[in-house]
């Protein structure tokens, strides 16, 4: 079964869709939109809401929240979440449509609200990576239902 909606004010296109292996989550973000990531947080929360360990999917928002946050604020572009559960974990994806790559920055001392995201994906998703495509690219991450 696959429901979709489209938000005219919000700008975005939504796509849930449940089988009996995996649920998708599927949103275009507006380019600077920053309303999405909250937006975006509240769709994952119920995704995810009989979803793996406690803790699990909080861990889950924040690095969706980081992912579309740096999309819509690096790139001024367009981006588009994906979000697939499955029965051992979940598999979140940032793609956008600018080429130039992420990078880990180290942590400045005089700027504590900046450069942190990436350092959070890397710290505490199970798996992560960027992927590059004819145009653009994802940022993804992976959690397993299970891990502590």
């Amino acid at each position: 079964m696959a429901v979709g909606a489209f938000s005219a004010t919000a700008g975005e296109e939504t796509t849930d869709t449940i089988t009996d292996h995996a649920r998708r989550l599927r949103r275009r973000l507006g380019r600077a939109d920053l309303r999405a990531v909250p937006e975006t947080r509240r769709a994952l929360r119920e995704l995810l809401r009989h979803w793996g360990k406690p803790g699990r999917s909080e861990i889950a928002e924040l690095l969706t929240s980081e992912l579309v946050t740096n999309a819509l604020v690096h790139t001024d572009d367009d981006a588009v979440l994906t979000a697939v559960v499955e029965d051992g974990g979940l598999r979140v994806e940032v793609r956008d449509f600018v080429a130039r790559r992420p990078e880990l920055r180290a942590q400045d001392t005089d700027d504590d609200t900046h450069g942190r995201g990436l350092v959070l994906v890397q710290s505490l998703a199970d798996a992560w990576g960027v992927r590059s495509h004819g145009v653009g690219k994802s940022v993804w991450f992976e959690l397993g239902a299970e891990a502590a």
